[in-house]
């Protein structure tokens, strides 16, 4: 039920283009997921959501145990019926939480207690319960409950965090149904090769259907990321696909996906979205700035989003200047979009045996009869 095909590759990178087969469907890879944390990409319905051509998106297990509750979910018939979306949908499993609200829990090998911030109450999450949340949401793929360090941490520090890790890891591989739910292990160690070797190995040692690399983005410089997308690859069983949490820009997908990672995700497109920002060719534009007033033009004109047909840049402007909520969805709908047509360029370039680490196809002449 989760097999991963590979289609194609490139002779001048470690680059493929595959189909990962999930109960709800396939994904296309590489390719970029969009993120609905609360079983909604902030601001888009599912029919917006699916002119972006996305394919696979995220959800997350530590909210929705929060509000509405995974009983309820799984009384709605699941998570996809829940939010409508009849797609692969894969959810975290709150480790990320571990380290975002590190001032809200307190560790141990048996797990995490949370207090809620919604209500100041405290929980206890272990990896089993991580597991059991997960399988009643009934989501594509479910994440191990991870610990995901800081990256000021010292190696010490890190390495008793990663034993954290694989001892979860265990744990959930145990407890996991997984019939019809794909169980992915994630990669950690921080900045240091050493432990982002051990982890790897031992991470692939459970021949899971899919493997991830977390810990990345989390603060740690460009330099920092770009040395753990070139390092851990090697580590990790090719026929498997690979996927980088918590990427969004082009640059460091671009790289990623010359190492053979397949799937990324980011809260990018929607938060900038939400702020009144538009992607555009790798920039980022303020659509409040005065430039745009009297541009009657779309943000990208080789765009094809129902915002870039229907909509100009000084309509937007004037949307974001008077706060109306209509030009933050817009926005959103086109930086997903964006993400997207990138992902599916960087197919087109691998089966055309063109692609490259700085992968542009908005400057390269070379791919300009890619769509993008």
């Amino acid at each position: 039920m989760f097999e991963f095909e590979v289609t194609s590759s490139c002779c001048n990178t470690e680059a493929r283009t595959g189909i990962f087969y999930t109960p709800h469907g396939k994904v296309n890879t590489p390719r970029f997921m969009p993120v609905g944390t609360l079983g909604t990409v902030k601001g888009i319905t599912s029919k917006q959501l699916k002119s972006t051509d996305s394919e696979m998106i995220l959800s997350n297990t530590f909210h929705l145990h929060l509000q509405p509750g995974e009983k309820i979910i799984q009384r709605a018939g699941g998570i996809h019926k829940f939010m409508n979306w009849d797609r692969p949908i894969l959810t975290d499993s709150g480790g990320y939480q571990v380290f975002s609200l590190s001032s809200l829990n307190k560790i141990s090998n048996a797990g995490v207690e949370f207090k809620n911030p919604r209500d100041g109450s405290y929980i206890f999450l272990t990896p089993e319960k991580v597991m059991d949340i997960q399988n009643d949401l009934g989501s594509d793929v479910a994440m191990a409950f991870d610990h995901c360090p800081p990256h000021t941490l010292s190696e010490n520090d890190v390495e008793e965090s990663l034993n954290r890790t694989h001892i979860w890891l265990e744990k959930c591989v145990a407890k996991h149904k997984g019939l019809d739910q794909a169980l992915f292990g994630i990669v950690q160690g921080g900045k240091y090769p050493k432990l982002r070797e051990i982890s790897a190995r031992f991470t692939s040692s459970f021949d899971l259907p899919g493997i991830a690399v977390g810990g990345v983005s989390v603060g740690e410089s460009v330099e920092e990321i770009r040395e753990v997308i070139n390092f851990v690859p090697e580590f990790i069983p090719k026929d498997k696909p690979k996927y980088l949490m918590g990427i969004g820009s082009l640059s460091e997908i671009a790289l990623a996906v010359s190492k053979g990672f397949d799937l990324f995700d980011c809260v990018l497109p929607t938060r900038l979205g939400r702020h009144g920002t538009a992607l555009f060719n790798g920039e980022k534009w303020n659509m409040r700035n005065a430039r745009f007033r009297n541009d009657f033009s779309p943000i990208d004109d080789t765009c094809n989003c129902e915002t870039c047909k229907s909509y100009t840049r000084a309509y937007l402007h004037h949307l974001i200047r008077n706060d109306e909520i209509l030009g933050l969805t817009l926005i959103s709908i086109h930086n997903i979009s964006h993400l997207i047509r990138f992902s599916k360029s960087i197919t087109a370039a691998i089966k055309d045996n063109c692609f490259t680490i700085d992968f542009a196809p908005w400057k390269t002449s070379s791919i300009a009869h890619h769509t993008w």
